[in-house]
């Protein structure tokens, strides 16, 4: 399991100076001499950075086309890439542990540069995680760990939480904001231009919303069936509908026998015709379940941390996935034609 930021600075490898944790009871540490680059973790933060910089900074996005920013890793040393930068944008997640780690050294020895935590005052609406899959995998090799091991696991386990908070809309406009204030922190002269950048962003993340919700409204079924692990658990409890999945949050679960005939049967009680799976998974599971359900068709959609060289070509960002992508599929899968 990846460490979290309390145990990775509770082990002294990443001691805050009074000043930085100020700064991150903010959302935003360092910085206040201007941004002209930064970093951002992953795919959809390195786009609302960028919508919320404007021409005032340019953001790298250290993932490369085609790969997940969920579960991704670094090679090299991202940290010195990112410390000679003005700006970093994260998530505060065990799920980002290796932006956690960067983030709190650039805290601890790098004053110039804005850490700006995107999930900042939203630790009250997130879902707690679902690790049941993880646990069985690993109930063989926990029977061999010490006491001490167990009392270590069962501390880092407190907490967890979905981290796939961008799928919902109305909690991106906070993440938007948050990270508006960030750069605003860092480069106060122009904080009217962050704040009006992020204010026309958001005005798309509510047209999203709206459609979600309109979608929800027109929907002749309360589920779907998304053949892969869950990412969009906010987008069900937002909207109030059901993703049925043989598969936990973790993309490392995989579903049992019993788990896919539960499935199938699901499709059928229910007339689902459409079973739905990740873009950036296989749709293999997906095509089992049609080929023995009366399901007729798949249809991918997206949890938006990620691109494909496709839509990068295309010039999609998060808004066009959501768009062009999920709620036509969610369309199909809950009968709102």
């Amino acid at each position: 399991m990846s460490p979290t930021r309390r145990s990775f600075l509770r082990s002294g490898a990443g001691v805050l100076a009074a000043g930085a944790i100020a700064g991150c009871l903010d959302g935003a540490a360092g910085g206040g001499e201007g941004v002209d680059s930064g970093y951002a973790a992953f795919f959809t933060l390195h786009e609302w950075a960028e919508a919320v910089s404007g021409d005032l900074a340019d953001f790298e996005d250290p993932v490369d086309v085609g790969q997940m920013g969920h579960g991704w890793e670094p090679t090299g040393n991202v940290t010195a890439d990112i410390a000679s930068t003005d700006a970093f944008v994260y998530l505060d997640s065990p799920e980002f542990g290796w932006a956690q780690d960067v983030a709190a050294t650039l805290e601890a020895d790098y004053e110039n540069i804005a850490v700006i935590d995107a999930l900042a005052g939203l630790e009250d609406q997130l879902i707690e995680g679902d690790h049941e899959h993880e646990e069985d995998d690993h109930e063989d090799e926990e029977d061999d760990h010490t006491e001490d091991e167990h009392e270590e696991d069962d501390h880092d386990d407190d907490g967890a939480f979905d981290p796939h908070v961008w799928t919902d809309p109305v909690l991106a406009r906070e993440m938007v904001a948050n990270i508006a204030d960030g750069l605003a922190a860092a480069d106060p002269d122009n904080e009217s231009t962050y704040g009006e950048n992020a204010d026309n962003y958001r005005a798309d993340l509510d047209a999203l919303d709206e459609a979600f919700e309109t979608m929800v409204e027109k929907a002749d079924r309360e589920a779907a069936v998304l053949a892969g692990h869950n990412s969009f658990q906010y987008l069900e409890a937002r909207y109030g509908f059901e993703l049925h999945t043989p598969v936990a949050i973790s993309p490392k679960a995989q579903p049992s026998q019993s788990d896919i005939a539960d499935t199938i049967e699901f499709v059928d009680d229910n007339g689902i015709d459409v079973v739905l799976y990740d873009r950036f998974e296989s749709p293999n599971l997906a095509e089992t379940i049609v080929e023995n359900s009366n399901a007729e068709e798949t249809r991918a959609i997206s949890p938006a941390a990620g691109t494909t060289p496709e839509w990068n070509d295309e010039g999609w960002g998060y808004i066009d996935q959501m768009e062009q992508l999920n709620l036509p599929a969610l369309r199909d899968a809950l009968g709102a034609e």
